[in-house]
């Protein structure tokens, strides 16, 4: 039985899953990697482990799947996005851990960069805010620290990419250095509207061409493996950031369709059609995938942290032993008792974009219980993605009539029916929620024929359950109005602390 197998290379771990033609989940197999946290705020992995891992944990889904190399039609890769790899193109060897999308020991140099100006140009011709989010400042970064690495780079001897160009380099033995657009287009060196590297952004970040990868389509045969990596020659016909990879897995083929995942942090796409829009609140403009000659565009807003609140009550608190505990816990009281939680823990995504934000509890009474605290989490969770909806609708001109969620924490109806309310639109939730994989699968797919068209992977999307909204309006206006208040009281908290300390002294 032919198969599509899907390489998830995640921010902790690496997975591989294996799909049917009806793209239902036949296998899968996960690893976990080391997370290095060398000072505060610098997030790093071993490029080298993230390859191994993601290798041994393909050869183990292909096995549960009880079929063999043969048997696979195709590979797709989808990856955590904006993590910064470079290596020696002679020996495949990395010259420092990869720098991680969380990663924020650039910050400066991107306040810089704003102070001088050149937050208009940037976003026009990348659909990107300036942020240490992004590859452009971290590759600077390597070639300024790591010793010779400008030298090298400038001679041709260096390699760049996002994680998912290193495991094609890896699956092709090194003789593939090439990423698709969506992730070009998340380095912040990379022109949408002219689909190519910038000689402008190039400069200003001084990044020597020579280190880029060649950009191709999503769905697109690279290459084929190398055949002593998993036993024989396979295509590799699909890549994609893996938020662009989810939307995509949801089947948002029409424009103004949107989907949430729900994981870490919480990441929200809307298909925007063939003409990038610009954004006025702070929202990305993003490739959404190209299949064919014609890329689509997304704009995207980020919230940092969204399940990772569940995470602090469970592991900081000590409030619940286990994640798939808070549903219960918030689900015995009828309401939040007014508490709102703002999970600023590392700032503000969109559409605030605020890095000096800190978490936030406000309402808190005598009466206050612990299951006041996690409903109040879960409900700052579908806050923060309403917010960035909000502006969403008003940027593209589209009121949407259906949101889809897929993710970990989509997983908790409580949180979705919430979201649902205070929304004012059903939430659909499919059967199969590891989207992210699954859109890999079917842009490699695709590629090689498995599937014809997209009208038939729409026609398999089967939806688990539809959360239909039933807070009166007046009453989720009221609510957010309320949490407009509380997320006030979050902004500039850490600025304002230093420049009180420094008053006092």
């Amino acid at each position: 039985m032919p198969i599509i197998l899907a390489l998830d290379q995640g921010t902790t771990s690496s997975r591989a899953i294996a799909f049917d033609v009806a793209g239902t989940i036949l296998a899968s197999a996960q690893r976990e990697f080391t997370q290095h946290y060398p000072r505060a705020g610098w997030v790093e992995h071993d490029a080298r482990e993230v390859w191994h891992t993601q290798r041994e944990v393909a050869v183990e889904a292909i096995d549960a799947a009880g079929v063999d190399a043969d048997d696979v039609a195709a590979i797709g890769i989808t990856n955590q996005r904006e993590t910064t790899v470079l290596w020696d193109r002679r020996t495949g060897e990395p010259l420092h851990n990869a720098i991680v999308w969380q990663d924020r020991r650039t910050s400066d140099f991107c306040d810089r960069l704003r102070a001088d100006g050149h937050l208009e140009t940037i976003q026009g011709k990348t659909g990107l805010v300036i942020d240490a989010y992004f590859s452009a400042s971290k590759l600077r970064w390597l070639l300024d620290h790591v010793s010779d690495a400008r030298g090298r780079a400038e001679r041709g001897e260096l390699a760049f990419g996002t994680i998912d160009t290193w495991l094609l380099w890896n699956l092709t033995g090194g003789r593939v250095h090439a990423t698709d657009v969506t992730n070009a287009s998340r380095t912040m060196l990379y022109n949408i509207h002219e689909g190519r590297w910038d000689d402008d952004l190039l400069a200003l970040m001084e990044i020597p061409p020579s280190v880029l990868p060649e950009v191709r389509p999503s769905s697109h045969t690279y290459a084929e493996t190398d055949s002593g990596v998993l036993g024989r020659s396979i295509p590799v016909a699909g890549i994609a950031g893996d938020q662009q990879a989810a939307l995509f897995g949801q089947a948002c083929y029409e424009r103004g369709q949107a989907k949430n995942t729900y994981g870490t942090g919480c990441f929200m796409l809307m298909n925007i059609g063939e003409q990038p829009i610009q954004s006025k609140n702070q929202l990305l403009t993003t490739i959404a995938w190209q299949v064919g000659a014609q890329p689509e565009f997304a704009l995207e807003g980020s919230v940092f942290i969204g399940g990772a609140v569940v995470q602090w009550l469970r592991d900081g608190l000590g409030i619940v032993q286990s994640a798939a505990q808070i549903e219960a816990l918030a689900a015995s009281v009828t309401d939040t008792g007014g508490v709102y939680l703002v999970p600023a823990f590392a700032g503000l995504g969109a559409p605030h974009w605020d890095q000096y934000a800190r978490g936030t509890i406000t309402g808190i009474t005598r009466g206050t219980t612990a299951a006041h605290l996690a409903r109040a989490a879960l409900e700052g969770i579908a806050f923060q993605v309403a917010d960035v909806l909000e502006v969403m609708q008003r940027d593209s001109g589209i009121a949407i009539s259906e949101f889809r969620a897929d993710g970990g924490a989509a997983a908790n109806n409580l949180m979705l029916q919430f979201q649902a309310d205070i929304l004012g639109v059903p939430v659909s939730r499919p059967r199969v929620t590891e989207t992210t994989a699954l859109g890999a699968a079917y842009l490699a797919g695709l590629a090689v024929g498995f599937w014809s068209d997209r009208e038939q992977i729409a026609a398999h999307r089967e939806v688990d359950r539809i959360f239909e909204p039933q807070m009166p309006a007046d009453a989720a206006a009221h609510r957010r109005a309320r949490w407009a208040e509380a997320l006030q009281r979050a902004r500039d908290w850490e600025e304002h602390s230093t420049i009180r300390v420094r008053e006092i002294g």
